[in-house]
């Protein structure tokens, strides 16, 4: 009896302790951000499975837990006059790069406590909106959808920022003399963040973009267009391209050095209301439901969706 006992008994602890961690890693697919009206727009992943989300209308930023679905602790507080659109967040430093829209200016926070680390007010003309921002090692890289241009945040070996500076966008790009609709959204930085990516919503164009002189140089895209394009993600060689009010992401396949792509698949979800930017956790993409155009946007409630690659 005794020599039966014993495996019987080892085999079942054995399948209690192989059973208790596959249960805990069932990941949410739809986060809910708790506080009505929040309106987000910018999502970045931090250390671990942690994520910060900002809100446009109030400039806060709040913290969550992709693996537990928890949402949302305060991070930036709200602020008169301050914005939130895109988030990146510098995993070297531990800070949150924060776009300001229509204010024409970017924030600097850190990642832990919120505090204010820098202000940069890239322009003051009326016509503008700091739209998305992606860090690299040596910089932090803005867009604005009304002005041809990008603003860089120099960033130096030790962490020190620079004094902000304006580079014209040249080469193939073209913006409309048309104050509406916007014209470029995301950006994305490849391995080394000499070449960027943009993409140009009104036109469902991507290019890339030299870091340092501003050239634009157009993608070659096959398989239809990115027309509403906001958040990029480059993993790799492919990259996924939000299109907003389409609520789908194209998954494009780059190559011979981002000068070709092609449209290998649509990604789409029935939770996705309006997505505006991506981030990647875990096998998983997350996209923020800005919902533009619900009814009575200062009650209503958003989520943050997980999409699975295809």
């Amino acid at each position: 009896m005794r020599r039966l006992w014993l495996p019987v008994f080892f085999v079942v602890l054995v399948a209690v302790i192989v059973a208790a961690p596959l249960g805990g890693t069932t990941r949410p697919e739809v986060i809910q951000i708790p506080t009505p009206g929040f309106q987000p727009e910018g999502i970045a992943t931090g250390r671990g499975s942690t994520f910060y989300v900002g809100s446009i209308p109030t400039g806060a930023v709040v913290r969550g837990n992709l693996r537990t679905g928890a949402c949302c602790s305060p991070v930036v507080p709200a602020a008169e006059g301050r914005r939130a659109i895109g988030v990146a967040f510098d995993r070297r430093h531990e800070r949150l790069f924060v776009a300001g829209g229509p204010t024409g200016k970017g924030f600097v926070y850190d990642a832990h406590t919120g505090a204010d680390i820098a202000v940069f007010e890239f322009t003051t003309v009326s016509d503008t909106f700091v739209n998305d921002v992606v860090v690299t090692r040596t910089g932090a890289f803005f867009t604005d959808s009304r002005q041809q241009v990008l603003y860089r945040v120099p960033i130096g070996r030790d962490g020190a920022l620079g004094a902000a500076q304006t580079i014209p966008l040249t080469g193939a790009i073209a913006y409309s003399t048309s104050p509406t609709p916007f014209k470029v959204n995301g950006i994305e930085a490849s391995r080394g963040g000499k070449t960027l990516i943009i993409v140009q919503s009104n036109k469902g164009k991507l290019f890339t973009v030299d870091s340092a002189m501003g050239v634009t140089r157009e993608i070659e895209l096959s398989g239809g267009d990115v027309t509403a394009g906001d958040g990029l993600l480059l993993r790799g060689r492919t990259l996924f391209v939000v299109q907003n009010v389409l609520n789908r992401v194209a998954v494009v396949k780059v190559r011979r050095g981002l000068s070709v792509g092609t449209i290998v698949a649509h990604i789409t979800d029935s939770d996705l209301d309006v997505p505006t930017t991506i981030d990647a956790f875990g096998g998983r993409l997350y996209a923020v439901n800005a919902r533009f155009g619900t009814q009575s946007p200062e009650s209503a409630l958003y989520q943050i969706v997980g999409l699975r690659f295809p």
